[in-house]
């Protein structure tokens, strides 16, 4: 039987402060890069639905709105593996950060998104090889309606 592609979220957390939140991957492929929290797309969920359960599961953090954001396709040929990788951003959130999966990633940190650390998990790495991450989360945020969370 032949792989099939997986669906993969990224949800990008933007602080007041411009900062996104990212952690450094541990017990996955990708152990030792940085990466914001998300996971993979379930059946009968909507992008926006996994990004805030993604959310919650990993960080505590609530968000109040989404806003669908760029895609990455990735190959792992070492695992064997496709990613279509969905970038969904949030700004408005409550809570506090929480590290709820101590053995999937080391800790969540704000870092500016001008200031990156390395190395990067591929879905992010590649997005931001092809977008400018400040110019694009400013964009998203200004020009686009969120997908409000009832």
């Amino acid at each position: 039987m032949n792989p099939v592609p997986r669906v993969g979220l990224g949800v990008l957390v933007i602080n007041q402060e411009n900062q996104i939140l990212l952690g450094k991957r541990l017990g996955s492929h990708g152990e030792g890069f940085w990466a914001p929290p998300g996971g993979h797309l379930e059946f009968n969920e909507t992008p926006q639905e996994g990004a805030i359960r993604e959310l919650i599961e990993e960080t505590s953090l609530v968000a109040k709105s989404v806003l669908c954001g760029p895609w990455v396709n990735d190959f792992y040929p070492e695992h064997n593996k496709q990613y279509v990788s969905l970038f969904m951003l949030v700004s408005d959130y409550e809570g506090t950060v929480v590290n709820n999966e101590p053995d999937k990633c080391e800790s969540w940190q704000w870092i500016d998104v001008d200031q990156l650390p390395s190395p990067l998990f591929k879905p992010l790495s590649n997005l931001v090889k092809q977008y400018d991450l400040g110019k694009l989360i400013s964009k998203i945020i200004d020009q686009k309606e969120p997908v409000q969370v009832s």
